[in-house]
């Protein structure tokens, strides 16, 4: 059994002083794995590091995956799902009206501008700025249009707001859900149907909508000239940037129902157009000219006198 005296601690010499007295004994160094050696011969050490990092990913891309994988498994009825909708800066939402203005030939605007982050701060807006501008622009049109004819009180239409809301809201959202069904539906029919998420479709209508909202504050012009000239351009730029988009989506299909569906795509973006155009600048109540009826009324002596009353 080992004494008291052999469990104590003792201090041993320099390594160098115990190496001289004994050169054949053998060494053994234990060094702290966090310390990169100083002399390193052969291929960089570096240039493998990168490599294993990348393919096996390092600790920013783990914290990065994790908080990814924290916001996708967030319930749809919690403030953080829909947070990530709205994730989005000033320029790219610039960036998009600009696309949705100035449509390039040959480029889908999903793919150069919607895919990297769709969200719903653009069309959201959008649509609220085109509800107001329409509603206000028609009272607008409506006052220049009747100033000075006799009889006429100009009456604040604020009815015209939540017209204007029902109507760019539904086609904004029911259209993109009617559209991102029947996609689907043809997907499973053609494996060769290029597919949108329903938040992209949303993306495309809503910016695409942005165009009418200087249109609408033209029309407060009162020329059905000026008018059907700036409807026109709106429509063929707006809906320049919908057949850009879907067509690509639908081309693998068979042709005639590729066809009907761009064409429904236009005839629907068309009729919103036209209809906000004709209900709210053209209202179908006119004010009547006031009729002026003779009243007639005998003299005493035979005579008749026509008066005229309003």
């Amino acid at each position: 059994m080992a004494s008291a005296d052999d469990l104590q601690f003792q201090e041993f010499d320099d390594a160098t002083n115990l190496l001289a007295a004994n050169p054949d004994a053998t060494t053994i160094s234990i060094t702290d794995p966090n310390d990169k050696p100083k002399n390193q011969r052969g291929p960089s050490a570096g240039v493998g590091r990168d490599e294993d990092e990348d393919l096996l990913g390092n600790e920013d891309s783990d914290k990065a995956e994790l908080l990814a994988g924290q916001k996708k498994s967030a319930p749809f009825w919690t403030f953080e799902y829909y947070q990530t909708f709205f994730d989005v800066d000033t320029f790219q939402v610039l960036d998009r009206i600009k696309g949705s203005l100035l449509p390039l030939p040959g480029k889908n605007f999903v793919r150069l501008y919607i895919r990297s982050n769709p969200d719903l701060y653009g069309p959201f807006w959008i649509c609220a700025t085109l509800v107001f501008a329409i509603a206000i622009s028609g009272n607008l049109a409506n006052f220049l249009t009747h100033r000075g004819q006799h009889g006429y009180r100009y009456v604040p239409e604020f009815h015209k707001v939540s017209i204007a809301a029902t109507a760019i809201y539904t086609y904004a959202w029911l259209i993109p859900l009617g559209l991102w069904g029947f996609l689907m539906w043809r997907n499973n029919k053609v494996m060769n149907i290029v597919s949108y998420s329903f938040l992209e479709i949303v993306c495309v209508y809503g910016y695409s909508l942005f165009i009418y909202i200087p249109t609408a504050m033209l029309w407060i012009i009162p020329s059905e000239i000026v008018r059907w000239l700036t409807i026109v351009l709106a429509m063929c730029l707006s809906g320049t940037v919908l057949v850009m988009t879907f067509w690509p989506a639908v081309r693998d299909d068979n042709r005639r129902i590729a066809v009907s569906t761009i064409v429904v795509i236009l005839i629907l973006h068309a009729l919103l157009a036209v209809g906000c155009k004709a209900y709210f600048f053209d209202p179908p109540e006119k004010v009547k000219p006031l009729l002026v009826s003779p009243t007639i009324t005998p003299n005493r002596n035979g005579t008749v006198v026509a008066t005229h009353s309003a």
